[in-house]
């Protein structure tokens, strides 16, 4: 039997690393439970009336955030605040799959014009790696606003 996966980042920010991944990847953040969302609703500020409302304290507030895919078929990226600075690199990334079925200078291009949509949001280029075949089709290492790396792929 499967299981269903959620991704967990360590953070100092929750909602702002939240924010990005779900602009880069096309996700949206859930609602509180049992607060049903209108169409436009700010989920965001639909969590600060939730958390005032059940006695969170304001420094608490910002200790978990998650983000969804609204089609159901991604796993679920949940983000916890912790005190610690990230220090090393990651033993475990994401591969954002930005090309699929391109190859060559289509594919690079693809990547790189998502590479700059990224940083637009916040991320920050690493270091382009250019197709060798027959075994690396070529990818773009990122980083995310607080150092998580990951690949466009």
């Amino acid at each position: 039997m499967s299981r269903d996966l959620q991704i967990t980042f360590d953070c100092h920010d929750p909602r702002a690393l939240s924010t990005f991944w779900r602009d880069a990847l096309g996700y949206v953040i859930p609602g509180p439970p049992g607060v049903p969302l209108a169409e436009g609703d700010d989920p965001l500020a639909a969590w600060d009336v939730f958390l005032e409302r059940v006695g969170v304290p304001e420094s608490e507030r910002n200790a978990r955030s998650a983000v969804e895919d609204p089609d159901g078929a991604g796993p679920r990226v949940f983000f916890q605040q912790v005190p610690e600075d990230k220090v090393a690199k990651n033993r475990v990334h994401l591969d954002v799959r930005a090309a699929p079925g391109l190859a060559g200078e289509e594919r690079m291009a693809a990547l790189e014009a998502e590479c700059s949509r990224l940083v637009g949001l916040g991320a920050r280029r690493v270091q382009r790696h250019e197709p060798a075949p027959p075994m690396s089709s070529g990818h773009i290492v990122m980083a995310d606003p607080e150092g998580n790396e990951f690949c466009l792929d």
